[in-house]
């Protein structure tokens, strides 16, 4: 079994920055993060590999966020540059291990003026 622990998060400015952070209780292939708006599916955001730290991002965020890993403790980052409304959503981190599914638990991501 994993836990997951996320934080960061919070309101920020269009053109704003903003970094979220997942904690994980055990070594997993790979993390991700996801988002939901309300009224939209869950959508993959990025995802990081642990072995080789290969990372695949969602076209819309190309370029403005960057996900990485620490593998010592387990952490994973998403730094978030350029903020735009759209980016507004709860922020999930994500791994699986066994066949299982682990989710942390929400961030909420604000962009506004």
């Amino acid at each position: 079994q994993v836990q997951l622990v996320a934080s960061g998060g919070g309101l920020v400015q269009p053109g704003g920055s903003l970094r979220l952070s997942c904690a994980a209780s055990a070594f997993t292939l790979e993390m991700s993060w996801y988002r939901q708006s309300p009224g939209k599916e869950r959508e993959l955001v990025a995802t990081v590999n642990s072995v080789g730290g290969g990372t695949n991002y969602k076209d819309s965020v190309k370029g403005r966020f960057t996900i990485s890993k620490n593998n010592a403790n387990n952490t994973m980052w998403l730094q978030m540059n350029d903020l735009k409304p759209e980016d507004t959503a709860v922020y999930y981190c994500h791994t699986f291990m066994n066949g299982q599914d682990y989710w942390g638990q929400g961030i909420q991501v604000t962009v506004s003026s």
